[in-house]
């Protein structure tokens, strides 16, 4: 019978592989829907004599008339597509959980683990979420992030499993890993909106000029640009308010372990670094209108920096924060 550990990695792995069928399903998702757009565009420039009289831009583009308006289309590969993830994400818990007994502790406290809680968390949200609102659309961004970073700290940062040094026996770890998981799960979410409304934008310009190709034709069947834009807003303000907490939590926690508040190790610096990347994006919009392509950038930054800080800071460089169990 495996011990505990080697459950967690077949469980893992599992779940790596119907991430994998999930991303695959979701991609025919966004497949069909550029063809049905594409047939749905045809069909209103030939009820019109050969010119549309729709609006190209945006989610839902009007039709010719209400008559010529298509059923409201069944996604069924993105249907598909959630199961997968949801069932993805049943091993993943139990991966992260069995991991976690057999260590006897919480299971993020070296990389390959903050990797394990930190993709469970983004998919659980993103699940979560679509209980709320569809976004069905985001899925092969979700599960593509999910499956590159997983794959990744399974094939390359796994670790045998350890005791705690002593700076990590605290409730700090269980609360402040915890958190900054989570903000670093709603700043995914925020970074795919982000990437999405970028390619919306440009769909939209190159319509406004005329150009007939304007863009990939799933486009069609999303949100506008402005609706793009302000779920990543609301997903980054509630993201902020946990990295804020974590930052603070992280500051207690090294009074607690080192006798100081703050010391500008490499990474207390970067995670300050992208609160000020976060605070000033949540700012420059608030107050000084700054939307659009600008705004989308930086929210993009900001989470490049979260997966800088992530990996290349825990790998490469070293420092009183340098967990990442790896030799």
């Amino acid at each position: 019978m495996p011990d505990l550990d080697s459950l967690s990695i077949l469980t893992l792995w599992t779940a790596i592989a119907i991430y994998a069928a999930s991303f695959i399903a979701y991609a025919f998702d966004l497949a069909r829907r550029s063809s049905a757009s594409d047939a749905a565009k045809t069909k209103v420039l030939v009820a019109a004599g050969g010119e549309a009289v729709a609006s190209d831009v945006g989610a839902g583009a009007s039709d010719a008339s209400d008559a010529d308006k298509p059923a409201k289309p069944r996604y069924v590969f993105a249907r598909i597509g959630t199961a997968l993830a949801v069932l993805g994400w049943l091993f993943h818990l139990a991966a992260t959980l069995t991991r976690g007994f057999a260590a006897g502790r919480v299971p993020w406290a070296n990389l390959y683990e903050f990797a394990m809680i930190g993709t469970l968390l983004i998919m659980g949200v993103y699940l979560v979420m679509l209980l709320r609102i569809d976004l069905k659309f985001l899925g092969s961004f979700i599960s593509g992030l999910t499956l590159v970073l997983l794959g990744a700290a399974a094939a390359n940062f796994y670790t045998e499993v350890t005791p705690l040094v002593d700076p990590l026996k605290s409730v700090w770890l269980i609360i402040h890993v915890f958190v900054a998981s989570l903000s670093t799960a709603l700043f995914a979410l925020a970074f795919a909106l982000s990437v999405l409304q970028l390619m919306q934008s440009r769909r939209a310009r190159r319509v406004a000029e005329g150009i007939e190709n304007a863009g990939p034709g799933f486009l069609r069947t999303l949100p506008e640009t402005s609706r793009l834009e302000n779920m990543a807003y609301h997903f980054t303000v509630v993201g902020f308010i946990f990295w804020t907490f974590t930052l603070i939590a992280g500051s207690i926690w090294a009074q607690d372990a080192w006798g100081r508040y703050w010391g500008f190790d490499v990474k207390e610096t970067w995670t300050f670094i992208i609160w000020v990347l976060y605070a000033g994006y949540i700012h420059a919009r608030a107050t000084r209108g700054w939307r659009g392509n600008p705004s989308a950038w930086l929210s993009i930054t900001g989470f490049a920096a979260v997966i800088f800080n992530f990996t290349i800071v825990n790998v490469f460089f070293k420092g009183l924060h340098a967990y990442s169990g790896l030799s």
